[in-house]
């Protein structure tokens, strides 16, 4: 790859993050700025057709410039044009297999989204349920690790490590018992955590920003916590 990269961010976005450690596993250098989603500057909602972040700006060395929205999008991108180490398996059936591990992961955002800002008790329990159940689907197809498919860390580990990441903070506050019944889960979490790729995905500030984004929503969560 060519040029210059800055990936367009927000400070609590899990879908950036996917992208930043995508990045950082390649080893390939790029800008990150922050923008505030509650505030979008123009220049931002000019180049961005949802409104949404990560975008990446590629700026090649001829002058030629591309914005890229959709984190899936930015990460095959990043997996298309850099060399190794390959974050996708080799394989065409086992990158599909990959390519559907994702977009469950993205699903059970979906669901942490709505326990991390409901202020309804039984919205909760409802949600810790589903996640319980998803987590343990997960468990199943997890082999000896110390990753989602052995050895190499993938696209999948990228995905996963900003869901784990929420739970750093919520471990604090709930005796939610998530991955309680799931020990591979819970491996696969703590070798995420220690990668520095994951760990450089977000700013130190991070813990405190998302306590902050909670208590805006008023979340049941903090209740339990309290």
């Amino acid at each position: 790859m060519t040029g210059k990269l800055t990936l367009i961010s927000h400070l609590l976005c899990p879908y950036v993050q996917r992208a930043a450690i995508a990045l950082a596993e390649k080893g390939v250098a790029f800008e990150k700025v922050y923008i505030d989603l509650n505030a979008k500057p123009e220049w931002f909602l000019k180049i961005s057709p949802l409104g949404k972040v990560p975008l990446l700006k590629v700026e090649e060395d001829d002058g030629t410039e591309a914005i890229l929205f959709e984190s899936s999008v930015i990460a095959e991108y990043i997996e298309e044009t850099e060399g190794e180490p390959r974050l996708h398996p080799d394989n065409a059936l086992d990158r599909a297999r990959h390519r559907g591990w994702m977009e469950y992961g993205s699903t059970i955002l979906s669901d942490i989204w709505s326990l991390e800002t409901t202020k309804d008790a039984d919205l909760f329990d409802e949600k810790l349920t589903v996640l319980k159940g998803k987590f343990g689907r997960i468990e199943d197809v997890l082999g000896n690790g110390p990753f989602f498919s052995g050895a190499q860390f993938s696209l999948v580990d990228a995905v996963f490590a900003p869901v784990f990441r929420y739970f750093d903070t919520f471990d604090k506050l709930s005796e939610h018992g998530v991955f309680a019944d799931y020990p591979k889960v819970r491996a696969w979490r703590q070798a995420l955590s220690d990668r520095p790729s994951v760990k450089a995905a977000v700013t130190p500030e991070y813990p405190q920003l998302l306590r902050q984004f909670m208590e805006r929503y008023d979340a049941h969560m903090l209740k339990l916590a309290a």
